[in-house]
């Protein structure tokens, strides 16, 4: 231990806290929360750790610095936001899936509740979230059933409503909504509304059933027997939804269950909420152990921090649990039977799924890397290459015709295109129709600018024809002095001979080879940049050399006499009434002309 940090450790309050560990380079290594800050930092350094990856962050730890906080939520609320801003290399990574939906009641005048994705710091309330959208649509259908309220966005402020400045729309005529924007329905009722769906939603389903009975009583005593009716019905579809989500014993009130299930560096954590014997919520968790901890760690870390994330009534005074973990202010079981051993057993058989899900993808990644690893070492068997050709790039000419010599060069990495990196070249340096000193030119663009960016060279050239292609293209690598720092060969299209530099004979791969596939792929792909560029290219420059020699026809009678007729070819053979009907008599007169002359 360094004299620095015993020094600073023999100073360390006795009082709750949060330590930042840090390495020479001042990098963060770890941040935790301890009731007792000298006693925690103490145990790093005076402990035997089972853990290696423990072991590596203790050796790496130059300084510590520490914060005094009033008590334990503060500690954990610290620290959360510094894992959270910092991302400490040695903490827990905390995974859960923020494209759940919640359930939001907005803080607003008449209240809108809505379905979201996406939670905003500004008073309004969120339940959930739902790892079941059928649920979670079942429970929203519900609640709007059982209290029809607003769904539009107007600023609903009393004086508003008093001025008069807004008509009910179609949801209040088909009966979804009770018109509050004209006071038809008054602000007590609609609050009463969303705290009834307030507490279905906390799962106090029994809550807004007396409320319901409540009210249909009152409209019996009236003499009111339709409105009576209506409640009948609500108070049946809130029966009959409480019905569907029972799956536990009606005594079972208010309780949070938890339970964990670790693999190596990863461990899965299910929550089910329990409210009324009912099963009104669940959600799955993720956490990437980096330093070996034991699930009582981990499971404690989790519910302190998912607590901590929700409203205090959403969270039950009980947690049921397979493990001891230490919590303050909380009543804490591991029961061994009954029902609420049920339910242990219940969120067991999630996270074995989890498990199963989390391998299964793991399997498919194993499968497609090791399918293009293999390819990759067919390939460098084959070739006979002293690495892995995981970048490869391939060069093709073009000069149909011998006009608009160009060459393209295209990318593929782990067997696959790169299309973003693929380039495109203009011949500049060479008259005429020469692919060997096209290629020549390109090769040398290609990597002395690559050496001038200072940026990685591949592990394989290949040209795109025989001896003379190659040849040329090695010539460029000895100018760059990279001859046996870059494998090149050349493939020749007739017989899919491989050719080597300074080798008379070619290499012949087997036709049903992997590798051979991928060379082919490559040279197929230059090609067809290539050729498709150089049409390009004649078609611009043909157009350019013919049409813009006519000075009266401008940019766009050009593009008009193009697009009528599709090529100069077909301007050539058209007649003056054909040319004027589209550019006039006068430039119709003067292309003729031209052409003629």
């Amino acid at each position: 231990m360094l004299e620095h940090i015993k020094d600073l450790i023999h100073t360390l309050p006795e009082k709750p806290g949060v330590y930042r560990h840090y390495d020479k380079n001042g990098r963060l290594l770890y941040v935790g929360k301890a009731k007792n800050l000298k006693k925690r930092v103490s145990s790093y350094f005076t402990k035997t750790h089972d853990s290696f990856r423990l072991r590596l962050m203790v050796k790496q730890i130059t300084d510590i610095q520490f914060t005094v906080v009033k008590d334990e939520r503060s500690a954990l609320l610290l620290e959360k936001n510094l894992i959270q801003n910092e991302k400490p290399k040695y903490n827990i990574q905390f995974r859960d899936d923020k494209t759940y939906p919640s359930i939001a009641i907005k803080k607003e005048a008449f209240p809108r509740v809505f379905f979201t994705r996406k939670k905003v710091n500004d008073g309004s309330e969120y339940f959930g979230p739902y790892t079941s959208i059928i649920y979670a649509r079942k429970a929203f259908e519900t609640i709007t059933k059982l209290f029809p309220l607003r769904t539009c966005s107007l600023a609903l402020t009393k004086d508003n409503i008093a001025k008069k400045k807004f008509k009910v729309c179609l949801e209040y005529h088909i009966d979804n909504c009770r018109g509050p924007c004209e006071a038809y329905q008054s602000e007590q009722e609609y609050n009463d509304n969303i705290d009834q769906i307030r507490n279905i939603l906390l799962g106090k389903s029994d809550v807004a059933l007396n409320y319901l009975k409540e009210k249909q009583t009152r409209f019996i005593e009236n003499l009111e027997f339709e409105k009576a009716h209506e409640y009948e019905k609500r108070i049946e579809t809130l029966i009959h939804y409480g019905e569907k989500n029972t799956v536990v014993d009606q005594s079972i009130k208010h309780v949070d269950a938890y339970h964990i299930l670790s693999v190596p560096e990863k461990c899965f954590i299910t929550y089910i909420k329990i409210r009324n014997g009912a099963i009104v919520s669940t959600y799955n968790f993720e956490l990437k152990n980096k330093l070996d901890e034991q699930d009582e760690e981990l499971l404690q870390y989790l519910i302190e921090n998912h607590r901590n994330d929700r409203a205090p009534e959403e969270n039950a005074p009980e947690i049921v649990v397979p493990i001891e973990v230490e919590l303050e202010d909380v009543k804490i079981t591991i029961p061994k039977t009954g029902d609420k051993r049920k339910i242990l057993d219940l969120a067991f058989r999630n996270l074995i799924s989890q498990k199963q899900h989390y391998f299964d993808i793991k399997e498919k990644q194993a499968k497609k890397e090791s399918g293009v690893e293999r390819i990759l070492n067919q390939m460098q068997k084959d070739l006979r290459l002293t690495e892995l050709p995981k970048h490869i790039e391939c060069f093709d000419n073009s000069n149909i015709q011998g006009t608009n010599p160009v060459a393209s060069m295209v990318v593929f990495k782990d067997t696959k295109p790169a299309k973003k990196e693929y380039r495109h070249y203009n011949i500049k340096t060479v008259v005429g129709p020469d692919d060997f000193a096209s290629m020549e030119e390109v090769v040398y663009r290609r990597y002395a600018r690559l050496i001038a960016e200072d940026k990685p060279l591949p592990n394989l050239v290949i040209v795109d024809g025989g001896k003379g292609q190659l040849s040329s293209a090695v010539k460029s690598l000895k100018k760059l002095n990279l001859i046996g720092k870059i494998p090149i060969i050349g493939i020749a299209k007739r017989l899919e001979e491989i050719y080597y530099p300074g080798d008379s004979f070619p290499l012949y791969i087997n036709k049903k080879s992997e590798s051979l596939k991928v060379i082919q792929h490559l040279r197929n792909e230059a090609h067809r940049f290539a050729i498709t560029f150089h049409r390009n290219q004649r078609s611009k420059n043909f157009i350019t050399s013919e049409l813009d020699n006519i000075k009266s026809i401008g940019k766009k009678s050009k593009e008009l006499i193009l697009t009528e007729f599709g090529s100069v070819e077909k301007i050539k053979r058209a007649s003056f009434e054909e040319l004027a009907l589209f550019v006039g008599q006068a430039k119709a007169q003067q292309i003729l002309d031209y052409f003629k002359s």
